[in-house]
C-alpha cells in the first residue's frame, strides 16, 4: 500500500491561487490524497439537496464546501497542532 504525499493536512491555512475562488483563504477541512483534492473552509460553496430525513424533517437546499484540486492551494501557515512550542 502506497502513500501520495501532499504538500497540506488538514488543519493547515491555505490561499487559493487559481480558479473562481482565486485570493480566498481558509482552513483545510478535509484530504483526499488519492483523488489529489482538499476542502477548504469556506471556498467554493456549493448546493446540495437534501431529501426529508428524521434528522431534517424540511429537507431543502443545503450549502456546503466542495473539493478543490491541490494544485489550486498554497500554503500559508501550518496549524499549531503540528508545531511543538519551543519554549
Amino acid at each position: 500500500m502506497s502513500r501520495v504525499k501532499t504538500h497540506v493536512r488538514k488543519g493547515d491555512t491555505v490561499q487559493v491561487i487559481s480558479g473562481v475562488e482565486k485570493g480566498k483563504t481558509g482552513n483545510i477541512l478535509q484530504v483526499f490524497p488519492d483523488k489529489s483534492q482538499v476542502i477548504v473552509e469556506g471556498v467554493r460553496m456549493i448546493k446540495k439537496h437534501a431529501k426529508r430525513t428524521q434528522d431534517q424533517p424540511d429537507g431543502g437546499i443545503i450549502e456546503r464546501e466542495g473539493p478543490l484540486h491541490i494544485s489550486n492551494v498554497k500554503l500559508v501557515t501550518k496549524s499549531q497542532a503540528k508545531s511543538p512550542d519551543k519554549s
